[in-house]
């Protein structure tokens, strides 16, 4: 069956795609469904921000429909920038930005200072208003420059202690299997197919 991810993300479609690429449901873009409306990220935690968006996506498609919000907590900035990750620089949203003012605002801090991790929301939402939430951490530390060319978002700056490496030095397969949102889809595996045969016939027609 298909599930719609409520993301405009491409590199995030990507991700969501490749971890599930060997499960029995097929995960659907948005975009493949004409005049989805544009969702205020408003919400006072992770979890309230992945339920708006596969609410909201589930009511306009009729689907099953799955997102996630996830962010940056660093310590030494008491969890900053948390569910402001994307827009920490603010707009237009540009992760290179987002990075310059996090490093800055890390000037000076000492290697044992600068923990942080990763946090994944995963909200499932069908079309009948049944839902749930799981989630994901990865700890890392911040560096003090970027690393790497690949992922997205802070994963240049996101080193993976056991590895040496940062998430953007990772390859996809090495990222997704230890990273938040790694860990939360392991999660959504062992609850989502009996959530899915717990709907009332029709609701996963789609």
């Amino acid at each position: 069956m298909n599930i719609v991810l409520a993301t405009a993300n491409p590199c995030k479609l990507r991700e969501f795609q490749q971890i599930l690429e060997a499960t029995d449901f097929t995960i659907v873009p948005q975009a493949a469904f004409g005049g989805c409306p544009d969702i205020v990220e408003d919400g006072a935690s992770f979890e309230e921000n992945a339920l708006k968006k596969a609410r909201s996506i589930a009511g306009h498609t009729g689907c099953v429909a799955m997102a996630d919000d996830s962010g940056l907590e660093v310590d030494a900035l008491n969890g900053e920038p948390g569910i402001y990750s994307a827009r920490f620089a603010g707009e237009p949203r540009s992760d290179g930005r987002n990075i310059a003012l996090l490093l800055e605002r890390m000037l000076g801090v000492p290697p044992e200072r600068r923990g942080a991790q990763f946090r994944c929301v995963i909200a499932v939402v069908a079309p009948g208003g049944r839902e749930f939430t799981v989630q994901g951490l990865c700890r890392g530390r911040i560096t003090e420059a970027p690393a790497g060319s690949g992922g997205f978002g802070y994963d240049p700056v996101f080193l993976h202690e056991p590895s040496g490496r940062t998430f953007s030095e990772l390859s996809s397969r090495e990222k997704n299997s230890l990273s938040h949102r790694g860990r939360a889809v392991a999660a959504l595996r062992a609850i989502l197919p009996g959530f899915l045969k717990s709907l009332p016939s029709g609701a996963t027609r789609h």
